[in-house]
C-alpha cells in the first residue's frame, strides 16, 4: 500500500521539535557511562524538599480520583504567600502551560508577539502555532533592549514577553528601566513577565513585579516550581495576573491540567522556605566557584542571576559539548540557544561543578594540542 502524507498545517511543517537537554539514561545507553553529571536542564541539584516527598506519598493513595481542576488549595496558599488574590492565580503544566494558554486565548493569525532574540524558545513557538508573528528584537549584551522592544509596537501587536531572568543568558533588566516599560506598554497588550528564576535573584536592581499588579490588568508574571522547589519532573507551574484575564484562560485549559502529585508537593513545597533559602545559597556558592575558575581559565560569561551560566568560548559550543559529553557530562550547546560559540551549564553541587571544570580544561586543552 503506497503511503499519503496527511496533510498538516503549513506553520506546524515548518516547526522544529523542542530539543531539551539529554536525560541522564539515554547517555549511559548510547556511550556505556555509569557515572554522568548532568548540567544541562536547570533542575535543582538538591532535589526537592523532604515535606513535598512525604505529601507525594500520601496522596498517592488517592491516584485512582481525578484531581481539582483548579487546584484550589494550592492557589489559595499561594495567594496568601504572595500577598495577593485567589482568582489572580492559574495553575499550569508548568509554566509552559500557561504559555500556551496566553497564545491560545489572544493570539490570532497575523497577531504580533514581541520578544528578545535569544529567550525561551517556547514563546516563538506557541505564538507560530496559533498563527501569530514573533517580532524578536536582539538582546545587548545579553540583556533585553527594551527600547527598541518598545519601537517594535505596532497596531497587531497582541503581546510583549520579558523572561528575567533571560534564559540562556541569566541576565536581568535593570529595575527601572523595566518600571518605566511597564508603565509605557499600552494597556491593551498582554504584557508578559517570565520569572521562572525569581528565587534565584538576590540583586537590589531586580524589579519586584507583584506589587505593580493593582495598576497595570495587562500585567503576567508566571513563575514555576520546577526550578528551586525542584519539581520539575511533575510540571507545574503558575500565572498571576488579573482576574479578568484568568477567566478568558480558564475557558482554553484542559479540565485536570495539574495532577494530584504535583498540586500536593507544591503545597508542602509552600512550608519549607528553609529548603528554598539553602538552595538559594548554594547555588550562589557554585556559582561564584565557576566564575572564579572560568575566569581563572581566560574564559568569559554573561552575568548570571539564575542556576545557570552561559559561557562564551573561541570555537564552537557543540565541538565542547560532544567532548564534555564523552567524559560523562551533560550540558547544552549554545548553537541549540541562539549562540553558536557559546555552552550553557547548569550550577550544580560542588562535586559536579568540580567535575565540570576538569573536564572543560581537559576539553579546551585537546583542542589547543590539534
Amino acid at each position: 500500500m503506497t503511503f499519503s502524507k496527511i496533510p498538516v498545517r503549513k506553520k506546524i511543517e515548518e516547526l522544529s521539535p523542542y530539543v531539551s537537554g539529554k536525560p541522564i539514561e539515554e547517555v549511559q545507553r548510547e556511550l556505556g557511562l555509569e557515572t554522568i553529571v548532568k548540567l544541562a536542564s536547570n533542575e535543582n541539584p538538591y532535589g526537592c524538599s523532604p515535606l513535598a516527598k512525604e505529601a507525594m506519598i500520601s496522596e498517592m493513595a488517592q491516584a485512582s480520583f481525578y484531581p481539582e481542576g483548579m487546584a484550589p488549595s494550592l492557589a489559595e496558599k499561594l495567594a496568601r504567600k504572595l500577598s495577593i488574590k485567589q482568582d489572580q492565580i492559574i495553575l499550569g503544566n508548568g509554566s509552559d502551560e500557561v504559555i500556551r494558554l496566553l497564545t491560545r486565548t489572544y493570539i490570532q493569525q497575523n497577531d504580533e508577539a514581541i520578544m528578545a532574540d535569544v529567550t525561551f524558545p517556547r514563546y516563538e513557538t506557541n505564538v507560530l502555532i496559533d498563527g501569530g508573528t514573533p517580532v524578536k528584537i536582539p538582546l545587548v549584551n545579553g540583556v533585553h533592549d527594551l527600547q527598541r522592544m518598545h519601537e517594535a509596537i505596532t497596531e497587531n501587536t497582541r503581546m510583549i514577553f520579558v523572561c528575567n531572568p533571560n534564559n540562556p543568558t541569566g541576565t536581568i533588566v535593570q529595575k527601572e528601566r523595566l518600571r518605566a516599560f511597564i508603565e509605557k506598554v499600552p494597556k491593551h497588550i498582554l504584557l508578559i513577565v517570565d520569572e521562572a528564576y525569581y528565587e534565584y535573584v538576590n540583586d537590589e536592581d531586580y524589579l519586584e513585579t507583584l506589587p505593580l499588579l493593582h495598576g497595570h490588568a495587562n500585567l503576567v508574571i508566571l513563575r514555576t516550581f520546577s526550578k528551586i522547589h525542584g519539581l520539575a519532573a511533575l510540571r507545574i507551574g503558575y500565572g498571576i495576573m488579573d482576574a479578568t484575564i484568568i477567566q478568558e484562560l480558564i475557558k482554553v485549559k484542559e479540565p485536570f491540567n495539574t495532577n494530584r502529585l504535583a498540586q500536593s508537593a507544591a503545597f508542602a513545597s509552600l512550608d519549607d522556605d528553609d529548603f528554598v533559602e539553602q538552595c538559594a545559597r548554594r547555588n550562589e556558592e557554585g556559582r561564584n566557584y565557576l566564575e572564579n575558575e572560568l575566569t581563572r581559565m581566560g574564559l568569559s560569561f554573561f552575568p548570571s542571576h539564575a542556576n545557570f551560566l552561559m559561557i562564551k568560548l573561541n570555537q564552537p559550543g557543540k565541538d565542547v559539548f560532544e567532548k564534555l559529553l564523552a567524559s560523562g557530562v551533560i550540558i547544552r550547546p549554545g548553537h541549540l540557544l541562539g549562540y553558536d560559540d557559546t555552552i550553557r551549564v547548569t550550577i550544580g553541587t560542588l562535586h559536579e561543578n568540580e567535575k565540570f571544570i576538569t573536564s572543560l580544561q581537559n576539553a579546551m586543552n585537546e583542542t589547543a594540542s590539534v
